[in-house]
């Protein structure tokens, strides 16, 4: 049987040898990443040439591999020690590219497949209204020309991640409101968020104040029976009850 999606990376490798850094299948779809000087370029063979005819943006999103292969849990054998998962921050594996990665998904229905483009980015030193955070700006060229489908996905990677598309026509925020502070899925923006809102009875309207909620590490807890507490737990529970009944012999006389 023909093996479409081999058909299809060779293709890829014969006409765009030159302009990719890496190909490979991961779950039953071809991944293709490049760098973004060539994105446009890449994108517009794609959609045009009779092999590929890649006529829809099906998805737009970005990634933060902010500590990408760093584990605080042990995840494997958790079922068997429970109260032992959490460890010192430890590499899993190593990772050496940039921070940033925005992902495209493309259709071909004139072919029936589909394929994935991935660019990477560094590090931002600012959104557009953002602090310094790193070495170089993330931007990367819109592809709103090549697929309108691309406006609000655009958009939306702006608002929760502060990538800059240039070329966008209205890159502006889409989720978020107008005056939110920061980039919500960055893995370094806090849980807790910067401000928050209410409604005050006195101005008569919505008020933004600093978060009063107290900062909180949000990890996942088991509290299972665990053989190393039970002895424990029923020497104390003896203990109490002695005490109890001490207390009301105590009180009767």
């Amino acid at each position: 049987m023909v093996n479409l999606r081999q058909l299809l990376m060779q293709s890829v490798v014969d006409k765009l040898n030159s302009m990719i850094v890496g190909i490979q299948e991961i779950n039953g779809e071809v991944t293709l990443e490049i760098v973004p000087d060539h994105l446009l370029q890449v994108c517009r063979l794609l959609r045009d040439d009779e092999n590929f005819k890649f006529e829809m943006l099906m998805d737009l999103c970005a990634v933060d591999y902010l500590e990408y292969g760093v584990s605080e849990w042990t995840t494997t054998e958790a079922t068997d020690t429970t109260f032992s998962r959490g460890v010192f921050e430890q590499r899993v594996f190593s990772w050496d590219k940039p921070r940033f990665a925005v992902v495209y998904h493309l259709l071909s229905l004139h072919h029936n497949q589909r394929i994935r483009l991935k660019v990477f980015l560094p590090e931002s030193t600012q959104g557009l209204d953002g602090p310094a955070q790193g070495p170089a700006p993330t931007i990367i060229p819109s592809v709103i020309n090549i697929w309108n489908s691309a406006n609000w996905y655009e958009r939306e990677a702006f608002d929760l991640f502060g990538i800059l598309f240039d070329g966008h026509p209205d890159l502006r925020r889409i989720l978020t409101d107008y005056g939110f502070i920061g980039h919500p899925f960055r893995k370094d923006f806090p849980l807790i968020g910067n401000v928050e809102m209410r409604y005050s009875a006195k101005d008569k309207r919505v008020v933004y104040e600093p978060v009063s909620i107290p900062p909180r590490t949000l990890v996942p807890k088991t509290i299972p029976i665990d053989n190393r507490y039970v002895e424990q737990s029923s020497e104390q529970s003896s203990a109490d009850k002695q005490l109890t009944s001490d207390k009301k012999a105590s009180e009767t006389k």
